[in-house]
């Protein structure tokens, strides 16, 4: 698994960010049966660029704690079969399939981990997991989708033993 992490903007987080990413990134795959490696984009960053990200892309003119862009459309969430008649998902030198890009606001996961009375480490996870569950083609738009999701989410977290 490759992660292309970048940071940006003053405020920094009281953990090993990139370590923990590639901890759940790999876990989420692991849990969502992913057969391939995969290659995934994480940019951490403020609330104003997030908040201008939101406006831009999903015509939502305030900040959110996490956007996540996948490069491939499922027809089925977790149903990676598809795959193999598509050359285009796959990076052409590593052979990794390009799962998507990550986008997290700094300032949220600090508060979100206080407001929500959890560690900064847990909601950093938590948001991770989240978001490679979309990049593999999970979505919480109804009631199943959400029930499912959250399910997923927390036996993920609980995996690598990160609690409430």
């Amino acid at each position: 698994m490759t992660l292309q992490f970048e940071e940006e903007g003053e405020i920094t987080l009281p953990l090993a960010c990139e370590t923990l990413a590639k901890e759940v990134i790999q876990e989420a795959l692991d849990h969502t049966g992913c057969p391939y490696e995969a290659e995934v984009s994480l940019l951490l960053t403020t609330d104003e660029e997030i908040r201008r990200m939101n406006k831009e892309f999903r015509q939502i003119d305030r900040a959110t704690d996490v956007l996540s862009f996948p490069m491939v459309d499922y027809e089925e969430a977790g149903a990676f079969d598809f795959l193999e008649e598509r050359d285009d998902c796959f990076h052409p030198e590593t052979g990794e399939l390009i799962l998507g890009d990550i986008v997290i606001s700094k300032e949220k996961v600090l508060a979100q981990a206080e407001e929500y009375g959890h560690s900064v480490r847990r909601e950093f996870a938590f948001l991770i997991a989240h978001s490679i569950l979309h990049l593999t083609g999970y979505d919480h738009m109804e009631e199943d989708e959400r029930r499912m999701m959250e399910r997923m989410q927390r036996e993920i977290l609980e995996k690598l033993g990160i609690s409430r």
